[in-house]
């Protein structure tokens, strides 16, 4: 019996060593002033993507004119889409007009936001494996 809790103990440890968790920097450049906080979300999938209650990770920082850095640690192995905002009053959400249109700056890993609406989660994917750099420009 307490060989078996023993292998099971080994087995666990074993497990959780090989689901390596990863930090990912995000360098926002395109930062026009250092007046509020830049916000980005981290996504799973399309089914997630942009839902404000289904944010795999969040991070906020005090915006720095220029070039602001993020850092978001403990990302498992995957899939993932980054969105980020200027959050200019620091109200803690992206300010939309009545049409829904973004009037903060938004950006996103990979693509740009679309005449007609944001991307898809396919065109701002990108893989983590390792720890990763990306950069995202801020059109503010």
């Amino acid at each position: 019996m307490k060989l078996k809790n023993s292998l099971m103990i080994i087995a666990m440890l074993t497990f959780g060593a090989s689901a390596a968790q990863h930090t990912l920097r995000l360098t926002i450049t395109g930062v026009g002033s250092s007046e509020g906080r830049i916000s980005a979300a981290l996504y799973t999938d399309q089914k997630t993507f942009l839902k404000f209650d289904a944010v795999f990770k969040a991070v906020s920082e005090k915006a720095e004119k220029g070039v602001t850095n993020l850092v978001v640690k403990d990302i498992p192995d995957g899939d993932y889409a980054v969105a980020v905002f200027h959050d200019k009053n620091e109200n803690g959400k992206l300010d939309t007009n009545m049409l829904g249109i973004p009037k903060e700056p938004v950006a996103f890993s990979n693509a740009k936001m679309k005449m007609f609406g944001p991307p898809k989660f396919d065109d701002c994917a990108f893989s983590i494996t390792k720890d990763t750099q990306v950069s995202i420009t801020l059109n503010d």
